[in-house]
């Protein structure tokens, strides 16, 4: 079982929304053979929770343009952590250090990515940003 197509459509709007508000190391990944309640993650970061902030009302109001509201949303008063639940998909926007710590990639990492176009991608997190105590590359899911 693939993302449906609406998932797709989906998640390319948010990474675009997303990449637009300098979001870093945007990817998508589809959970639909894992999980039932959802086809697709995307993941952003950004260096800041005003950044996050910034990343979560971008994908909000691109995604309403689709027709598309949140069924539930967490984190926002920290900024932290800011989940953007759609039912198809789910967007999860992290601080750096969320990111690092929490490794959604890694959890995942059996499920297939949904492929971005370049400019969808978000910056890529340069060798100088934060790196995990461990000093492993923050996020590459291996």
């Amino acid at each position: 079982m693939t993302a449906s197509d609406r998932a797709r459509e989906l998640v390319l709007a948010a990474a675009e929304a997303a990449s637009a508000k300098l979001a870093t190391d945007v990817v998508a990944i589809d959970v639909s053979s894992q999980l039932v309640i959802t086809d697709a993650f995307l993941l952003a970061s950004a260096p800041n929770d005003r950044q996050v902030a910034s990343i979560v009302d971008a994908v909000e109001e691109r995604l309403l343009r689709l027709s598309a509201k949140p069924v539930r949303r967490e984190g926002e008063r920290d900024g932290r952590w800011v989940l953007l639940d759609y039912g198809e998909i789910v967007v999860h926007v992290q601080h750096d250090e969320e990111r690092v710590f929490y490794a959604l990639e890694r959890l995942w990492k059996d499920c297939p990515l949904i492929e971005l176009p370049e400019g969808s991608r978000g910056r890529p997190r340069e060798e100088n940003e934060f790196r995990p105590d461990d000093g492993t590359r923050a996020w590459r899911a291996e």
